[in-house]
């Protein structure tokens, strides 16, 4: 049984200075690729930037920054971080949509397309599958040995740290499916998995407030405080996916609304 109520379960220390590398060089090449775009006279809206640049630098604040709270606070904060508040604001940006719209046209365009069309990718982005991903990792994450198991070893904590980030990206590009995929999915589906998601999310939080993960002792007001968190912060993340869902709904049943009435027009 480890007493981590005086250390720091944050993201592996070694890996802080790659993860601020990769995160600022990911939203140059964002940058660059948009503003090449808007050049040859392209319309890429600026608050997709500023998404992106965001969601980066929510994950990087995560891995350098030692956020307030008790441990167990500060860990779920990275948590949110890192696998919901940065994964969502940068599939906000529509990474690859812009990737697909300045990747020149010839074998680059089409073998991306051939990846992104390819039955592992859409496996991959079946948002039932996306969802056992990421709440059943947290599951694991929360409720075995391997957390304790993460605060003791780097490589763990490093995979634990990546996969977190990848799940959450995985999950919320499948759900709010803002880039193009070769399947298509009603809001009703995608909305039940939402919700089913969300629900396993509080109820692990709810199961974290009472019983710390295994093998470990906190403070019961750090973990109360980091369940409350994670149960609070969790639903927020939930709500503002759930408004992009409605808002892309919308979007389309506007077009939908208005192709209709040009073939009456035309019709008439």
């Amino acid at each position: 049984m480890h007493d981590h109520s005086a250390h720091t379960v944050a993201g592996p220390g070694p890996l802080a200075f790659v993860v601020l590398v990769v995160a600022a060089a990911g939203v140059a090449l964002y940058v660059r690729a948009a503003t090449r775009l808007r050049r040859r006279g392209d319309v890429w809206p600026r608050r997709r930037d500023a998404s992106v640049a965001a969601g980066a630098g929510a994950v990087a604040v995560a891995a350098v920054v030692s956020l307030p709270g008790g441990p167990f606070t500060s860990h779920m904060a990275d948590h949110l971080l890192v696998g919901m508040v940065g994964p969502l604001l940068i599939v906000l940006g529509r990474p690859v949509t812009l990737l697909l719209r300045t990747v020149p046209a010839g074998r680059a365009r089409s073998g991306l397309l051939t990846v992104l069309h390819s039955r592992p990718a859409e496996l991959l982005t079946v948002p039932v599958v996306g969802a056992i991903l990421d709440m059943g990792g947290l599951w694991v994450l929360y409720r075995t040995p391997l957390f304790a198991t993460m605060h003791d070893d780097a490589l763990v904590a490093t995979l634990v740290h990546v996969h977190v980030f990848a799940a959450g990206m995985l999950f919320t590009f499948a759900i709010c499916r803002l880039d193009p995929l070769r399947r298509r999915y009603g809001l009703p589906y995608l909305a039940v998995v939402l919700l089913a998601a969300g629900a396993a999310h509080a109820v692990l939080a709810k199961m974290l407030y009472a019983h710390p993960p295994p093998g470990t002792v906190f403070e019961a007001s750090d973990l109360q405080a980091g369940a409350q968190l994670m149960y609070y912060g969790g639903d927020a993340v939930g709500v503002a996916i759930a408004v992009v869902l409605a808002v892309r709904w919308y979007g389309e049943v506007g077009r939908a609304r208005s192709r209709a009435e040009r073939i009456l027009d035309r019709a008439g």
